[in-house]
Parts: structure tokens; C-alpha cells; sequence
């Protein structure tokens, strides 16, 4: 059930006429419904996975619950292995295992020698399945860390795990600010409903306007990089960036719209990463549910950079790479992630930083050393999407190498379409001038004329260059 089908439109139109005119006054009832239309949502991609999410939710409540009553260190810390034993064994499974399987028989033929007959199965990966697998995490290691107390009743757990929305792309939520919203009363409120309707405007206009018309031209170009010149290749890396960001923040952002239109608040995923003046920064507004994730339960815990700057920089290698293989079960995502660490660690080595080079706010037009700042960070960053988007490391190699050596003009100027730049270049002006809040509350700013005009020539925008065939969402295969 694509987010920009309209399946999806309506189910959210007939679940939000049921929530706020029969279940919300109940939270038991509400919490109840909640948790339907969540194991409906996710079974309509496959309902054979839902007995996945079921065992994920049953075995850390219990795990939450018994950890809760003891005051036994080592049974504590017995359940927590217990726990994430249960949720990274099934990830690893299911999204993992013929990955290792024909890794090791690569290194037995390629290093060792040794003729290998890898023994893989026909393993289907279920959609979004690394996002909830560490939502439930969080909220074992938190319990263990007593950060917070358990939940008492099971349906609304059950709906914290399954909770729509973010199911299967996130942000991957903390249960320290998402568990209590399902014990709030609620009541529906304008200003929610306006907010969340903006949310989503803005983020249906990033994925099927941005991101869906980028992707036939991404496709081609990386399809038939051996034979494209370098300024062809260049383009394609940079509409790669625009559409991976036009999908995902999209995406979190229509998931965030529709959460706020049933009363809850997620936390904000995506902060104009594209603004970023180092590849530090840049990590600070990208994929932040993700990126803070690895800080509190991996960096942190392996000793983040309270040592020396030799254990420093382990640690970031290590968060980095595996950041990169969350990302999927190929080394091109280890080699993305590789990339960012050895982007980071010069900043370690200059004296007087703190990962982030620059940091606080920017004045509407940048002054020059700002905006070579800005160039610099996003050339790097598209520099390590031809990774992400590659389908082996070896061709991540080629394309790059190409970029930089395969100097010529292009025959045929089809890969720079007009309108598709104009697009790109309107959402990065719309973006800029709004960088300093959240883009409903930027929208909220203007005008009543000026914001209306804008729903206006935005649903023009749509009705005219919304791509022919919807996408799946890039982050549904993580």
C-alpha cells in the first residue's frame, strides 16, 4: 500500500472517519483500532509476515515486563541478550543470510582457493522490516539502561510496534516519546489537521513530482553508464541525490502529516540535509531517527570519542560501515558508508572540531566561503550515493573513474531535461527559504494569499508533471 496510491488514500480517509467519530474517546477501543488498521496496512503487502511483527512485539513486552520486576543485574542483562538474540536473529535471517552465505564463498574461491557450492534459499525480504526490528530494540535497551518504565498493557505496546504510519520506513521512533502518546487523551485539533495536511502536500509534491521524474532518468544513465560521457554520468549521480532525498524525506514527511492528522507527533527525520557545510553536519539532518540511533546504542556504547583519537576514529569506522550494511545485504551499502566515515575523519584530525565543522544558522543569501561550504558537501555526498545506487562495488568504481575521466560532450541533451531542473531548482528554493523551521510551520508563516497561491501552483505543479508511473518507495527494501 504505496503512500501515493489511491489505496492508501482511502484507507488513511475511512480509518481517519472511524478513529475520531467512534474509537478516540476509549483509548483502549482507540489503541485496538490502531492496532488493526497497523497489521492491515502492513498485510497488504504480504500477510504471511505479519506473524514476524507479532512474535517482534510478544517477546519484548514480556522481555520489558519481566526485566522491569527484577533487580538481578545478570538477569537483566540475560533478557536484553535475550531480546535482541530474538529481533537481530530474524533481521538477520531473513535480510541477511544468503548475503553471508555467498560472501564466504567468494572469499573461499577468490582467497582461499577452495571450490565453494554455497547453499542459499529463496528468502523474502519483508518490507520495513530493519525499521521496526530497531524501534523494539530501543525500547529493551532503554528499559535495561531505566530510562523508562515498561508498558502495562499489551494493545497498546502492540500498537506502538505497528503503528502505521512509520511501519515500514519510519522515523524509527523512541518508545521514551512515542509509547506515552498512546495513553494521552486526544482530541482533533485544526492545528493538526492543517500542519498534517501540509506534511503531506509538501511530501506527496518531493516523491512523485521530485523523486518519481528523476528515477527513469537515474535508471537509464546507470544502466548504460559504460557508454555515457562524464557530464551525462555527473547528472545522473545528482538527480540519484535529488531523488533519494525527494523520496525518503518525502516519505517521513507524509508519514509525520499523517500521524499529527490522528494526534500523534513524530519526531522530525529530515532537517534540509541538503544545507549542510561538512559531511558532519550533513549526518545531523539526514535520516536523524537512524543517525541517532547509532549514536546512543553503538557509538556511544563502544566508547564513543572518549579516548584517544585512534579509538575515535574506530569508532566511527565501525558505526559507519555498519550503518552502511543496515542499508541492505551488499557491499556497495558498506562502501557508502566507508566513504562517509573517510569523509569525517579529516575533521577529527584538524584541531578545535567536533565532527561539525560549521553549525548554527545561515542568512538568506551565503556568503562566499558558506557556499563553497555547501558545494563541497554535496558534491562528496553524491560522490557516495553512486554507491548506494550501484549494483556491485566494481561498477561503483567504473562510474566514479568514468566521472573523472571520461571527458566529452554529450550527443544527446535528453538527460538534462529542462523542466525537470526547474523542478529540482524550485523545491531547493522553496526548501531554502524555509530552512529554519519545519516546512508546515514555513508554509504556516506566509500569508493566507501566499499560502493558498501555493496549494494553487503546488496541485498545478502535480496535475501537470506528476510521473506516469508511481515508484516504490527506495527505503521499503531496508
Amino acid at each position: 500500500m504505496l503512500f501515493n496510491s489511491t489505496t492508501f488514500l482511502v484507507f488513511v480517509v475511512s480509518a481517519f472517519a472511524l478513529y475520531w467519530s467512534i474509537f478516540y474517546r476509549n483509548r483502549n477501543w482507540r489503541n485496538a483500532f490502531l492496532l488493526v488498521t497497523g497489521y492491515v496496512f502492513y498485510g497488504w503487502w504480504d500477510y504471511r509476515f505479519l506473524g514476524l511483527i507479532a512474535l517482534s512485539t510478544i517477546v519484548d513486552f514480556a522481555v520489558g515486563r519481566a526485566m522491569f520486576k527484577s533487580d538481578s543485574d545478570s538477569k537483566r542483562k540475560l533478557l536484553l541478550t535475550s531480546s535482541i538474540a530474538v529481533n537481530l536473529g530474524i533481521l538477520g535471517f531473513f535480510k541477511y543470510y544468503n548475503f553471508f552465505i555467498n560472501s564466504f564463498a567468494d572469499f573461499s574461491e577468490g582467497i582461499l582457493g577452495l571450490d565453494a557450492n554455497p547453499s542459499t534459499l529463496s528468502i523474502i525480504l519483508p518490507v520495513g522490516i530493519s525499521f521496526y526490528t530497531f524501534q523494539t530494540l530501543s525500547y529493551t535497551i532503554d528499559l535495561y539502561r531505566r530510562q523508562i518504565e515498561p508498558s502495562k498493557n499489551f494493545i497498546e505496546f502492540a500498537a506502538f510496534v505497528s503503528f502505521f504510519p512509520q511501519l515500514v520506513a519510519g522515523p524509527i521512533e523512541r518508545a521514551a516519546n512515542l509509547l506515552p502518546q498512546f495513553r494521552e487523551k486526544k482530541r482533533f485539533t485544526y492545528r493538526d489537521g492543517s500542519s498534517g495536511m501540509r506534511l503531506i502536500i509538501w511530501g506527496l509534491f518531493k516523491k512523485t513530482v521530485i523523486a518519481d521524474n528523476c528515477a527513469p532518468y537515474v535508471n537509464e544513465i546507470f544502466e548504460n553508464y559504460q557508454e555515457l560521457p562524464a557530464p551525462v554520468l555527473f547528472m545522473g549521480a545528482v538527480f540519484f541525490a535529488f531523488q533519494i532525498y525527494g523520496d525518503f524525506s518525502g516519505y517521513s514527511d507524509i508519514a509525520i502529516g499523517t500521524a499529527r492528522l490522528f494526534g500523534f507527533r513524530l519526531m522530525t527525520n529530515f532537517n534540509y540535509p541538503y544545507f549542510s557545510r561538512s559531511v558532519g553536519e550533513f549526518w545531523r539532518r539526514w535520516h536523524i531517527s537512524l543517525s541517532t540511533w547509532f549514536r546512543d546504542y553503538v557509538y556511544i556504547p563502544i566508547g564513543g570519542s572518549r579516548k584517544n583519537l585512534q579509538h575515535t576514529i574506530r569508532n566511527l569506522i565501525v558505526v559507519f560501515l555498519v550503518s552502511g550494511l543496515w542499508h541492505g545485504a551488499n557491499w556497495t551499502f558498506v562502501a557508502w558508508g566507508g566513504l562517509h566515515a573517510a569523509f569525517m575523519i579529516p575533521a577529527l584530525l584538524l584541531p578545535n572540531n567536533r565532527f561539525i565543522e560549521s553549525s548554527g544558522k545561515m542568512k538568506i543569501i551565503p556568503n562566499i566561503g558558506e557556499f563553497l561550504k555547501l558545494i563541497r558537501t554535496f558534491f562528496l555526498v553524491t560522490v557516495a550515493w553512486v554507491f548506494f545506487r550501484a549494483s556491485d562495488v566494481s561498477m561503483g568504481i567504473d562510474y566514479l573513474s568514468a566521472i573523472f575521466t571520461r571527458f566529452s560532450l554529450p550527443e544527446n541533451f535528453y538527460y538534462f531535461p529542462p523542466w525537470l531542473l526547474a523542478l529540482i531548482l524550485l523545491m531547493v528554493i522553496l526548501e531554502w527559504l524555509g530552512k529554519d523551521s519545519t516546512p508546515d510551520r514555513s508554509m504556516n508563516r506566509l500569508k493566507p494569499w501566499i499560502r493558498y497561491g501555493l496549494y494553487l501552483s503546488l496541485f498545478a505543479i502535480w496535475f501537470f508533471y506528476n510521473a506516469p508511473e508511481k515508484q516504490e518507495f527506495i527505503y521499503f527494501q531496508f
